[in-house]
């Protein structure tokens, strides 16, 4: 029998589903008090105040995405690696999604998370690249050094700004699926379309398959 989750793991569990249900800025630390039928006074104890909770979240999403976004020691890259840095991309941008569509607000309300933000980035692009350049070298991509830059540049401002093009076209928060998501995905995937390295066309191809969402079910 599961062990009942402690005070600070339920205000940690329960911010995360509001945020991600109604946005960050429509929930209050009273409205997450309310919501686990606690006093404000016992949420304070854990979290001084709603950035508190939030750089936490952020720790864990942060902890996620560099324990996946890093190259297999010791092994050249294949295509179900793709499909393995894909999946785990969708997970986790769906688990915490409201950290895309508030970033700016989020950003320009606290400095450190800003800065924290700032050096996520720079390893995100610069892990992109790596696994970019193993593709490479595995001959299931063929680029040179500035397509492999540009692509990851790309690739990371589509991830990071298609949940807040979701908002703008679906309405609110509430109304993302996961099925959305999975078409952004796939724009990040399309991106590759005009380097695969013929032998593996197929393969990339079921991917293609497997991860498009028809517009009509997006926008």
């Amino acid at each position: 029998m599961q062990a009942p989750l402690k005070t600070r793991e339920r205000i940690i569990q329960a911010s995360l589903e509001l945020f991600n249900a109604q946005g960050e800025r429509s929930v209050s630390t009273n409205h997450i008090a309310a919501h686990l039928e606690i006093s404000p006074g016992n949420l304070y104890y854990h979290f001084r105040n709603k950035q508190a909770i939030i750089a936490e979240l952020f720790g864990e999403y942060e902890g996620r995405v560099d324990s996946f976004l890093r190259l297999p020691p010791a092994r050249a890259l294949t295509i179900d690696d793709k499909t393995f840095y894909l999946e785990a991309l969708l997970a986790a941008m769906w688990h915490y999604r409201f950290l895309h569509r508030d970033l700016e607000h989020l950003l320009d309300s606290d400095a450190a998370l800003a800065e924290r933000y700032r050096l996520f980035a720079q390893r995100c692009l610069q892990g992109a690249q790596g696994i970019y350049q193993g593709f490479v070298g595995a001959g299931i991509l063929l680029m040179n050094p500035p397509q492999i830059e540009a692509l990851a540049l790309n690739a990371w401002i589509i991830m990071t700004s298609w949940v807040r093009f979701l908002c703008t076209t679906s309405g609110k928060p509430g109304d993302l699926s996961e099925a959305m998501l999975r078409r952004g995905i796939y724009q990040v995937l399309a991106l590759e379309d005009g380097y695969i390295a013929p032998p593996v066309r197929e393969s990339v191809e079921a991917l293609y398959r497997k991860f498009h969402v028809p517009l009509e079910q997006v926008i």
